[in-house]
């Protein structure tokens, strides 16, 4: 599991320079042709992340309601994010990963309920949960990466 952290671990840096290196006006902006914007493929991640790894596991999630309906799959961002949530998004981008390797540690994700996801990939148990996520974090960076050309 130390590897698939450590690339998760990579993945969040690299999302993490688009909140450090990025205007809000730039992340906000949704450009011609896309229906999201640079903050909501990050806020996305967070909220994939906490469904796939701790709801699916029958774990508390680390996020309010309203940021999972804000970030949710299926969602477009409706409203400008302001500095507090970026701030809240940048803390909880980081955050979490320790937070997940210490409940992995300590042995909490004992239980999964088995899940396929909208792109048809059966995830049966929590490793297979977490490479998962990686995978989906990896294509909303492409995402970003292509948004930032247009901001």
């Amino acid at each position: 599991m130390q590897e698939v952290f450590k690339i998760w671990e990579t993945n969040r840096k690299l999302h993490l320079a688009f909140l450090e290196n990025y205007t809000l006006e730039q992340l906000n902006k949704i450009p011609e042709g896309f229906k999201n914007n640079l903050i909501w493929n990050i806020g996305h991640i967070i909220t994939t992340q906490q469904g796939l790894i701790y709801r699916l596991s029958g774990l508390p999630v680390s996020i309010s309601k309203e940021f999972h309906n804000k970030y949710k799959y299926g969602s477009v961002p409706t409203q400008t994010t302001t500095q507090e949530e970026v701030e809240e998004i940048k803390a909880l981008l980081i955050s979490l990963i320790q937070q997940t390797k210490d409940d992995y540690a300590n042995g909490k994700f004992v239980a999964f309920t088995p899940y396929e996801t909208h792109i048809g990939f059966h995830l049966a148990t929590f490793e297979e949960a977490i490479n998962f996520n990686n995978y989906h974090e990896g294509i909303h960076l492409g995402f970003m990466m292509n948004i930032r050309k247009f901001v």
